[in-house]
């Protein structure tokens, strides 16, 4: 049950203000501050691992109206650092709802804050970037909470990798036609879900997994998953990767297509307030076809500094005309900035999981 008129507030670190209500669980919670523009989903967003070390706040309207279940979490909990909606609806009414969002934050420690101006709250972000903040209701005294996230750690140059990771190798499923191992940098569930369905016999490792210990599993294919933070920061990774290209057939989701990149030799620059949301267009490049796409992502990579001559821009994004995709035929790669897998958001890039299954059948 929602506690009523129980005070919170939310405070950048330029100092605005925004008092509201409070839901989920009390004290204090720090992050950088950004917006999705998903209308639903919101279950698959805060189990997503990519939110690590962010307040996520939501533009549509009215949140939580579907209640939660155990079927929909992206991750084995949840990783944002807090949740700000402008209502947090007070009937949750679907056949698989086992709780409500408030009680599902209240058990998993995240702290909420409602009955805000999230559209002032994302015409701000919009304006001057996405910045740090902090959610606190016990705390009111506005100098006080600034003066507090003068002293955080911005995205940029902190791995969170490590962080979200699993920590030891495991089998997804057992059975599938290609062998896929997957490096974990924060890899939400409905990714090794569509890797299944395409006929993937999927081994999930750790990100600080080897290349070495990656070629003894002797895999069809690798899939460098999402994840959090700048990848830039990540450089195990980006040595891994780098050792496997041109080796074995590689497929990058989000945050690996930036690894793709950065292992190329290109550099990875933070947006200003990132893409997230269920709903942005992105064309591709060669035949002029426009997706709706899920995305994710705080950083892009940098297509001027791309050093490999035939490392192409497969996709676009029509909203600020970043690269959405890296394709490498020599190399048997291709990589999206956005996400196939949905989960939430559009199914209109589920096809790229059969590309890669195809690119695989190539290599055999």
């Amino acid at each position: 049950m929602i506690i009523k008129n129980m005070q919170a507030m939310l405070v950048l670190e330029d100092g605005k203000t925004f008092k509201g209500k409070s839901f989920g669980a009390v004290g204090e919670r720090y992050g950088e501050v950004v917006f999705n523009t998903s209308m639903a989903g919101y279950q698959e967003i805060i189990t997503d691992p990519s939110y690590k070390g962010q307040i996520v706040a939501m533009t549509y309207p009215l949140i939580g109206n579907y209640g939660v279940n155990e079927e929909d979490v992206e991750s084995r909990k949840l990783w944002l650092e807090g949740f700000v909606v402008k209502e947090l609806s007070s009937v949750r009414s679907n056949w698989r709802s086992t709780a409500s969002l408030d009680d599902y934050l209240k058990k998993n420690n995240i702290v909420g804050i409602q009955d805000i101006d999230t559209r002032s709250l994302t015409r701000h972000l919009r304006v001057h970037g996405a910045m740090l903040g902090v959610i606190s209701t016990e705390n009111f005294d506005t100098a006080s909470l600034v003066k507090k996230t003068k002293v955080l750690p911005h995205l940029v140059g902190v791995d969170l990798v490590k962080e979200v990771t699993c920590e030891k190798a495991y089998d997804w499923n057992k059975r599938g036609k290609y062998k896929v191992v997957v490096l974990d940098c924060g890899v939400k569930y409905n990714i090794l879900r569509n890797l299944h369905d395409v006929g993937c016999k999927v081994k999930v490792v750790p990100a600080k997994t080897s290349a070495a210990e990656i070629i003894k599993f002797k895999p069809d294919g690798i899939l460098l998953s999402n994840g959090p933070g700048d990848p830039a920061a990540v450089t195990y990774v980006i040595e891994t990767v780098r050792q496997l290209i041109g080796k074995i057939p590689i497929m990058g989701v989000c945050f690996g297509l930036q690894m793709l990149g950065l292992a190329l030799g290109a550099k990875t620059y933070k947006l200003k307030f990132g893409h997230h949301g269920g709903n942005h267009p992105v064309k591709d490049v060669a035949t002029g076809r426009v997706a709706i796409t899920s995305q994710n992502h705080g950083f892009n990579v940098d297509m001027n500094t791309m050093p490999t001559k035939d490392t192409v821009m497969t996709y676009l994004n029509l909203y600020d005309n970043t690269a959405e995709g890296l394709e490498n035929k020599r190399l048997k790669f291709f990589s999206v900035q956005y996400h196939p897998e949905a989960g939430p958001g559009p199914h209109d890039a589920k096809n790229l999981f059969e590309k890669f299954v195809k690119l695989m059948e190539r290599n055999r």
